[in-house]
């Protein structure tokens, strides 16, 4: 049985290291793309960044790092690396469906709140993937918390 994927919630890209590089690549989805910043992204430490609304569906996540970040856990294994995030309806049936299936993941808790749960993949072509249970990120307007 395939994990039921929900949504698609966000793309992470990089930008450079920099908060300047953040704030260039930022003001070029505000002014070129019409695209606004989610102003109740988290403090991420080391990683300076916007998280962009896209038509209050899902969000493109700048991430200011140049190299592996403070979350890596390893090679291939850094949450601030470019990746493709889907919500997923439980978090803990996923872990136990990609355990059934023998499917290599790694996990990040709390990196963007307490009830953060994460699981990162590559697919078979080595692009890097999350899944986390919907609801419990800011990617979609209508399901946000602002507290």
């Amino acid at each position: 049985m395939a994990i039921k994927i929900l949504e698609l919630h966000h793309h992470a890209v990089r930008t450079g290291g920099t908060q300047d590089e953040a704030d260039r690549t930022m003001t070029f989805y505000r002014e070129v793309l019409g695209l606004g910043a989610d102003d109740g992204r988290p403090q991420i430490p080391g990683i300076p960044g916007y998280w962009v609304d896209v038509g209050g569906r899902a969000q493109v996540h700048l991430m200011g790092v140049e190299g592996d970040s403070r979350f890596a856990k390893g090679p291939g294994q850094d949450p601030a690396a470019p990746h493709v995030a889907f919500g997923v309806e439980d978090i803990v049936a996923t872990r136990a469906e990609l355990d059934r299936m023998g499917t290599p993941y790694w996990v990040a808790d709390g990196i963007v709140g307490p009830q953060s749960q994460q699981i990162f993949m590559h697919d078979p072509a080595g692009n890097m993937l999350e899944l986390h249970e919907a609801g419990t990120c800011r990617c979609q307007a209508a399901t946000r918390s602002n507290a």
